[in-house]
């Protein structure tokens, strides 16, 4: 009796999980479903009050109308640049200086770790105006040095690779040593190859974070060619009206990279994210 009844809590337990993770789907998915449903429609049945779900005709010209009005294969060019650019960055400078703050003894270590934990506090807004003017004095305004710019280090990263660094014993570094490797040497062969899941995940999110990006390009590449994706679909948002249609085609043309990325780098993504999750 008792474990018939427990028996029956498991399945209203699990009944009850399962109806929550539906409607949490639908939730997350409704919005994507939307801007393809939208990205048919007339400009009078996406402004319909109350509105219509379905399109009365599947209007395809709004994805010509899209191409038009945007240079998207610039577009898609600088962003899949700026996204190598900056992962590469990311990794570079991060593994390095996450190894130096896990592993290596100076003097003023904990102030400058310090340093990168106040910057990842701040909200990335304060920083774009010093990085405008420094951009702006180097003359280097449109252009993909640009966008790369705010990525050439990142806080995130080094702290990051720091807890990865740090979870490496301190045995395997002495060992490298006695084997006659230096400190270049035992970072490069030894330490960084074991940090190679850390550095996939901040690839992920490095890559996720920059193709997101909207303010910074927005503000340093002025020229349309010269604009991402993100940046370039903000301009088709009127000042007084908006031709939802044409700007939900696009949206839907931009997020075809990163549904391609994904697609191909799947297991990447997911392992990133559990680990993350973790740490």
């Amino acid at each position: 009796m008792k474990n018939s009844s427990m028996g029956q809590s498991r399945k209203i337990v699990t009944t009850i999980t399962y109806l929550a993770l539906v409607l949490g789907s639908i939730v997350m998915v409704f919005p994507f479903l939307w801007m393809i449903l939208t990205s048919s429609k007339t400009v009078t049945e996406s402004m319909k009050i109350p509105p219509s779900i379905f399109p009365a005709q599947l209007i395809l010209s709004n994805f010509v109308d899209a191409i038009k009005s945007l240079p998207f294969l610039n577009m898609y060019i600088n962003t899949a640049l700026m996204i190598l650019f900056r992962v590469i960055c990311a990794v570079v400078f991060s593994s390095m200086a996450g190894y130096a703050f896990a592993k290596l003894q100076f003097r003023g270590k904990n102030i400058l770790f310090g340093i990168v934990l106040m910057q990842m506090m701040l909200p990335s807004q304060i920083f774009i105006i010093p990085q405008y003017q420094m951009v702006a004095k180097l003359g280097a305004a449109n252009s993909i040095f640009a966008l790369v710019f705010p990525g050439l280090v990142s806080a995130f990263g080094t702290f990051f690779l720091r807890q990865a660094y740090m979870g490496i014993p301190n045995e395997i570094g002495e060992a490298a040593y006695l084997d006659g490797c230096n400190q270049w040497q035992s970072f490069v062969k030894v330490m960084f190859p074991l940090t190679s899941s850390s550095v996939a995940a901040l690839s992920v999110f490095t890559a996720v974070f920059a193709y997101g990006d909207l303010m910074w390009p927005l503000v340093v590449n002025s020229d349309l060619k010269m604009m991402t994706l993100s940046s370039g679909l903000a301009t088709l948002r009127g000042q007084f009206s908006t031709n939802f249609p044409v700007l939900m085609a696009g949206s839907l043309l931009a997020m075809l990279p990163m549904v391609v990325l994904y697609l191909f780098f799947q297991r990447q993504f997911i392992e990133g994210v559990a680990m993350t999750g973790g740490k």
